[in-house]
């Protein structure tokens, strides 16, 4: 019977990954700290007893670096679908039936070429409606992963326009879906308020005759949000996760220390939001999360609260006394 096993290395996970021939590997990116991620593990271990064929493996994102990085996973639990060893799917987030779905699906050889399911409409409509400009490309604003992607960008940011984005390399259901919705055979893709604006191609064209700006919302600059966003509470935590579920052990941490206070505080969750995620560290000079602001102005991240707290001045920091 086939069980969850557990990588602990990168040499256990790349052998393991080596060893599965044609068949489907599913990996749970998890923290052993986060309930959601047990959740997960009692659902993997479920659905392994009923795929004889296929390998199910957790891992600690933490612990084994190399292969969180190279597979793009910043927050748990996050599960990675892979076929001959290559990734073809990913699921972010503790969504039991979802990863059932997909298990499903990709456990049958050709599973690729399965019609889409009839539901997937509907869910291309909610992320191209999710943004007034919405952008769906290979990569992140921040970091592009092609060239055209990486081109129309430049010229979005160029011309201020605001738009939200959609890493299609992400998600392989979106990514061959989106083409037969749009009708459109190729990445990136603009949408504007809901309607197929085009490619790399068609945004040129509109930035060279003018046009651009006016298919497109502006943007509210970006130093007017983050002021906004840390402005939202007299504490204000920016971290991975929220008060609920943090998905790092600093944020995790640093709660901690915040809630033994009793000072009412705010959250905003980096993850949700690439770009406050990196804006932040550049408007605050501070590269890593998470950070606390007190009444607007920046106190630190994880090692600052923790000497406060040691010294006895957190509280009293974070009522704005000293």
């Amino acid at each position: 019977m086939t069980t969850l096993v557990e990588a602990t290395t990168q040499q256990q996970f790349e052998e393991i990954l080596s060893k599965s021939g044609k068949c489907l590997t599913v990996v749970h990116f998890q923290a052993a700290w986060a309930p959601q991620c047990a959740q997960m593990n009692d659902v993997m271990t479920v659905l392994a007893a009923q795929h004889e064929g296929s390998a199910f493996v957790k891992l600690e994102a933490e612990a084994v670096p190399e292969v969180s990085e190279k597979y793009d996973i910043s927050s748990v639990p996050t599960v990675v679908f892979f076929r001959a060893g290559e990734k073809v799917d990913r699921l972010d987030g503790a969504n039991a039936p979802e990863l059932t779905r997909k298990v499903q699906k990709w456990s049958v050889v050709g599973a690729a070429a399965e019609p889409a399911p009839v539901d997937l409409n509907q869910r291309l409509k909610k992320l191209i409606n999710s943004a007034p400009c919405m952008l769906f490309m290979k990569g992140a604003p921040q970091e592009p992963r092609c060239g055209f992607s990486r081109q129309i960008v430049a010229l979005l940011k160029e011309h201020d326009i605001q738009f939200g984005s959609f890493d299609i390399l992400s998600d392989d259901e979106v990514r061959q879906g989106l083409k037969t919705f749009s009708n459109w055979p190729t990445y990136p893709q603009l949408y504007a308020n809901g309607e197929l604006v085009g490619g790399l191609d068609i945004v040129k064209e509109l930035a060279a005759s003018g046009e651009l700006a006016s298919a497109c919302p502006r943007a509210v600059s970006l130093e007017h949000r983050l002021k906004t966003i840390i402005d939202r509470h007299g504490v204000m935590l920016f971290m991975k996760g929220n008060k609920d579920a943090a998905k790092c052990g600093f944020s995790r941490q640093i709660l901690e220390f915040l809630n033994e206070t009793g000072v009412d505080y705010g959250t905003f969750d980096i993850l949700q939001d690439e770009e406050v995620r990196q804006g932040l560290k550049t408007y605050s000079n501070w590269p890593t999360y998470p950070q606390l602001y007190v009444k607007g102005e920046l106190v630190g991240g994880l090692d600052i609260v923790k000497e406060l707290k040691e010294s006895g001045e957190l509280k009293s920091v974070l009522q704005g006394q000293s």
